[in-house]
């Protein structure tokens, strides 16, 4: 008896061990509402993990930032926040660059808006002289004053591929599993899909399908379409987005991957949110 609750104490001892040391680059398996992304490379990511990411990366396309500076952003959210929207942190930092009210980021209403947050952070990368030939660490340490300068670094890889897909240099990298009920549904989710599109993405008025449940995106070429594509994918799960079509790929929130279809002019992306109960 004895020897069995030394057995299970020093398993417990070797779990928490293992969680210690590399809990970060732990991959737990998760039911449902998980994204896949592969562009040279593969991440795994949760559904809001997934919507955080694509948010920061379209942000720093609106901003006319290069790609390299969507690599550090993703990998200080990566770092700071594991790309989760936290409302805790050390002192009074939050959101997902733990960006702190009392160092002059803003309200903390302002810092857990993602695109206030990322926006902030671009504007203050831009201001880092010659930030552009730094590594990925060296320049977020140069915006975050982290005291741990070059935790930033072992997420390189991930955000990477992450910015490969994300900016519409990968076909059909995104492909997320969602829950089994939709979180919105009918006219209110695509309304709400089309506003976040246009404040992600910068665009303008978008137009939604007859039946109140669809929304087309213009795409001047096949890169703009993939952004798009890929951004409403990893959007599906907080905004009950059914079916994503972009040429002659077709994402579907029943299978969760993308599937060859009867191919459409690659000139716009057609997507369809679940419909109202």
């Amino acid at each position: 008896m004895a020897s069995g609750v030394v057995v299970a104490v020093l398993a417990l001892l070797g779990v928490w061990f293992v969680a210690k040391q590399f809990g970060h680059h732990l991959r737990l398996p998760t039911a449902s509402r998980t994204c896949t992304v592969q562009a040279d490379g593969e991440v795994v990511l949760s559904a809001d993990q997934m919507a955080n990411a694509a948010t920061i990366a379209a942000i720093g396309v609106q901003r006319r930032m290069p790609e390299r500076a969507v690599v550090v952003a993703l990998a200080t959210a990566y770092q700071e926040s594991h790309l989760r929207n936290i409302a805790h942190g050390d002192r009074d930092s939050l959101g997902l660059f733990q960006q702190r009210p009392s160092q002059g980021w803003g309200t903390p209403e302002e810092i857990r808006d993602p695109r206030y947050a990322a926006t902030k952070f671009y504007t203050a990368l831009k201001k880092v002289k010659g930030w552009e030939k730094l590594r990925v660490t060296e320049a977020a340490q140069r915006v975050q004053r982290s005291a741990y300068p070059e935790a930033y670094e072992k997420w390189a890889d991930e955000s990477q591929v992450l910015t490969r897909a994300l900016l519409g240099n990968a076909t059909g990298a995104v492909a997320c599993t969602v829950g089994p009920t939709p979180t919105m549904r009918g006219p209110a989710a695509a309304s709400a899909l089309m506003q976040s599109l246009a404040l992600d993405w910068g665009l303008p008025e978008l137009s939604s399908g007859t039946d109140l449940t669809g929304l087309t995106v213009p795409a001047a070429d096949s890169r703009n379409g993939w952004r798009y594509a890929h951004w409403l994918v990893s959007h599906a799960d907080d905004h009950g987005v059914k079916r994503v079509r972009f040429g002659s790929l077709e994402w579907t929130a029943e299978q969760g991957t993308w599937g060859r279809v009867k191919g459409d002019p690659a000139t716009q992306v057609l997507a369809e949110v679940f419909a109202a109960a």
